[in-house]
């Protein structure tokens, strides 16, 4: 997950302004979505925050941002799914950060025949980063299908419906290799020429499904194998990092990896987690699984 502006976030210098937008809308929003989401927005996120809600208060034909966030005032309000997908913009690639994929294949080889093996893309985006991890997994075992199982999850309900269709714009693949391309995408012909479409072997073993990472409890029963939460952590306060590593390590196995996004240095318990370089970690097993 990202909160990276896109050109139409910002305004343009001398633009007026659609809707009146002061300092007490703004850090109501961002109260709201810290609430909601955990999402900590800095004092240079004004424009973004703008921008993005701009186009909701539109399509509501609101008046103005005060009465467009009155609508909040409701834990309840379908606008809540709106506002959330609004401020979470998603950035992601096939095999981003290649080592952690490395260290998947390792990991798949070692355990590889001992039962059933359980991976989680905690902040799946676009869905980019659970297939880079299928197609780890059918690269690495010749029974994927039946030996593992891939959850996908994000509080972006837009692009996890993105990500379980599978379809990609072409340019997405171009810097995967050719063999990659022919065993696991398919082009499209005639209207859908200039995409391609994630193979169905890949789409069977994913599972997605919209989940806030800061709920209290998570509907999960079992514990992971391998979990993939990168560039989620960088959004939050300290207290919030704290408290997601140490839920998240009751829900990976003993000897499970978790994996980070590179610019996250979160404070960890050396008891709960073993650094295996700066963005991975084994779990040693401190981590109760109520």
């Amino acid at each position: 997950m990202s909160t990276k502006p896109d050109p139409d976030d910002a305004d343009s210098p001398g633009r007026e302004r659609e809707f009146a937008f002061n300092e007490r809308d703004f850090q109501r929003v961002c109260e709201l979505i810290y609430i909601r989401a955990g999402i900590s927005l800095s004092d240079s996120k004004h424009d973004l925050v703008y921008g993005r809600l701009a186009r909701r208060l539109r399509a509501l034909q609101a008046h103005s941002f005060a009465s467009y966030l009155d609508l909040l005032d409701d834990p309840d309000s379908s606008e809540w799914e709106h506002f959330t997908n609004a401020l979470t913009t998603n950035l992601t690639s096939f095999f981003r950060e290649k080592h952690h994929f490395e260290m998947l294949a390792e990991y798949l080889q070692t355990h590889a025949g001992k039962g059933d093996l359980r991976l989680w893309s905690a902040a799946a985006s676009t869905g980019e980063e659970a297939y880079s991890m299928a197609m780890t997994v059918a690269q690495t075992l010749r029974r994927a299908g039946d030996e593992v199982r891939i959850l996908a999850t994000d509080i972006d309900t837009h692009v996890l419906a993105k990500g379980r269709s599978g379809v990609y714009p072409v340019e997405r693949v171009e810097s995967l290799s050719e063999s990659l391309c022919k065993r696991f995408f398919q082009r499209g012909r005639g209207a859908h020429a200039g995409q391609v479409r994630v193979a169905e072997s890949l789409r069977n073993m994913i599972v997605f499904r919209q989940l806030n990472l800061l709920a209290e409890q998570w509907p999960m029963k079992q514990r992971f194998d391998v979990v993939f939460c990168r560039n989620v952590l960088i959004y939050f306060d300290k207290p919030t990092q704290h408290a997601l590593m140490q839920h998240l390590a009751r829900m990976i196995k003993p000897g499970g990896l978790l994996f980070i996004g590179h610019s996250e240095s979160p404070t960890v318990d050396r008891k709960v987690y073993e650094p295996l370089g700066r963005t991975a970690y084994r779990v040693l097993g401190g981590g109760r699984h109520d």
